[in-house]
């Protein structure tokens, strides 16, 4: 027996198989759920996490109708897929190749959010790990740590930056605060203005963020006019998708609106 070109095993086959994928998608987006949720309760929320959430919610309603979809719905929501997942793959790749050479005269380390004690949470201690891994194999190098005061926090990102540093042998006389920043773009023009200060004859720089936000930071570093190598630091694996998923709507903002991006 045939059914629309397809014989009825084919059919049996085709139906076992979008059951198993129903399965996969629904545990898929629960999971993700949960992620959130406990991401929320650890860590600062930003848009990543609303995004996350809502495409948990839209996996397992997807999922719940997996069989009543056409399949041309199918291709279609594959390949609107596909594009961010290439631009992730991208940003995952370009943030993990370092072109540093370690004979720069600065290490730009941007600042992130701190925890409420005013320690450094995990994403700013991972950039400055990054910063003293590259301190031992040049430690000519000044490190300039940068960040303003955030809301509730009792001291900047850049204070905060300075002491983890400081309390793992990097000199205080080779750090340079820059704490008046609010932004990736502030942080990288009020950092050239400490460099032109204080490199008055010229200057090489390694940038240091974590590897999802490479990417950004280097193109904002060129357009406040600073040329820059790149470090991209470790991002926790578990922090994948809130992050990746916000910096790639921060990526389109950027390309499509870079006024609105400053």
């Amino acid at each position: 027996m045939e059914l629309k070109g397809k014989t009825l095993l084919e059919w049996k086959g085709y139906i076992d198989s979008m059951k198993i994928l129903r399965i996969v998608l629904i545990i898929a987006g629960i999971l993700s759920l949960l992620n959130v949720v406990i991401l929320y309760r650890i860590s600062n929320p930003n848009i990543g996490f609303a995004v996350q959430a809502i495409l948990s919610i839209c996996v397992v309603g997807y999922a719940a109708f997996l069989l009543k979809i056409p399949k041309k719905v199918h291709v279609i929501m594959g390949v609107l897929c596909l594009i961010p997942l290439l631009l992730i793959l991208f940003l995952f790749v370009y943030g993990n190749v370092s072109n540093v050479d370690f004979t720069e005269d600065v290490v730009i380390v941007l600042g992130a959010g701190l925890r409420g004690d005013g320690t450094v949470g995990r994403p700013l201690a991972r950039r400055l790990d990054a910063a003293i891994v590259y301190f031992h194999q040049n430690p000519e190098a000044f490190i300039i740590v940068t960040g303003g005061l955030g809301e509730r926090a009792e001291i900047t990102e850049a204070e905060a930056s300075a002491r983890y540093l400081i309390e793992r042998g990097v000199p205080e006389e080779q750090i340079f605060l820059e704490d008046r920043s609010t932004t990736t773009h502030e942080n990288l023009l009020f950092a050239k203005e400490i460099l032109e200060e204080g490199f008055s004859d010229g200057f090489s720089a390694v940038l240091i963020t974590n590897d999802f936000h490479v990417y950004r930071a280097v193109r904002t570093a060129r357009q406040v006019g600073i040329d820059v190598n790149r470090i991209g630091a470790y991002t926790d694996w578990y922090t994948w998708p809130v992050n990746y998923l916000r910096e790639t709507l921060a990526i389109l903002n950027f390309w499509f609106f870079p006024a609105r991006a400053l």
